[in-house]
């Protein structure tokens, strides 16, 4: 372990200054995502087998129980399913509308930081071709100017400056790339359960709606 500390810390040298601001962006990367990942895990839930039990109980005529049973959980489709209940004896309309202001209400919970692992994986891309280019620059520099005897020193040192930043500036976008679309599916996952069963509560309700002589459901369901 030592010697991979030595040979990581040595290349990090060898690579100059740049090499310790991608590997900075490399730690609040991974940071990030791992934030996301595991909130976004707080934030999600087994949709099918959720809506399958809010099923039995709307259909059962038992919304206060579907409503509790949404309470039980910290899913945020729960929690739109929820209000979408809490309406569930007023017109559709209503409903509704519970539905899209809960769903407003939930989405930014989602989405939150996402843009920043986008906004590091740029970052790390061009620090290594900035650092690219400083390792060729110091290059021409030795080529031009250098001391004969000491060129192929100051040459190597800039090549060693361009193909590090390069190559961990990538291992670092790589990486970053790699978590993003990881946290990226798993909040399109939620987006989706949200819609799709937002849309089937909806058609839940409407289809107790119609079994009640006046067309709603009255407070005694609730």
């Amino acid at each position: 372990m030592g010697s991979l500390g030595q040979a990581f810390f040595q290349i990090m040298t060898e690579g100059g200054t740049l090499m310790w601001v991608i590997l900075l962006n490399l730690i609040l990367g991974i940071t990030v995502g791992i934030e996301r990942f595991f909130r976004l895990r707080t934030y999600d839930l087994n949709a099918p087998s959720f809506m399958n039990e809010i099923q039995k109980l709307v259909l059962a005529h038992k919304i206060k129980d579907a409503i509790q049973y949404c309470s039980g959980s910290t899913g945020l489709m729960a929690r739109v399913i929820k209000n979408g209940l809490k309406r569930s004896n007023q017109g559709m309309e209503q409903v509704q509308n519970a539905i899209d202001a809960t769903a407003l209400e939930v989405m930014p919970m989602v989405e939150a930081r996402m843009h920043w692992l986008a906004f590091f994986t740029s970052v790390s891309t061009l620090f290594g071709l900035l650092g690219t280019i400083f390792g060729l620059i110091e290059s021409f520099k030795a080529v031009a100017a250098a001391d004969p005897a000491k060129k192929a020193e100051v040459l190597s040192s800039g090549i060693a400056i361009a193909m590090n930043t390069t190559a961990f500036g990538l291992i670092s976008a790589i990486s970053i790339m790699f978590i993003h679309a990881i946290v990226t599916s798993k909040t399109e996952k939620i987006i989706n359960s949200i819609d799709q069963y937002s849309v089937k509560l909806l058609d839940l309700l409407g289809t107790m709606k119609a079994s009640k002589k006046d067309g709603l459901i009255t407070n005694e369901d609730l």
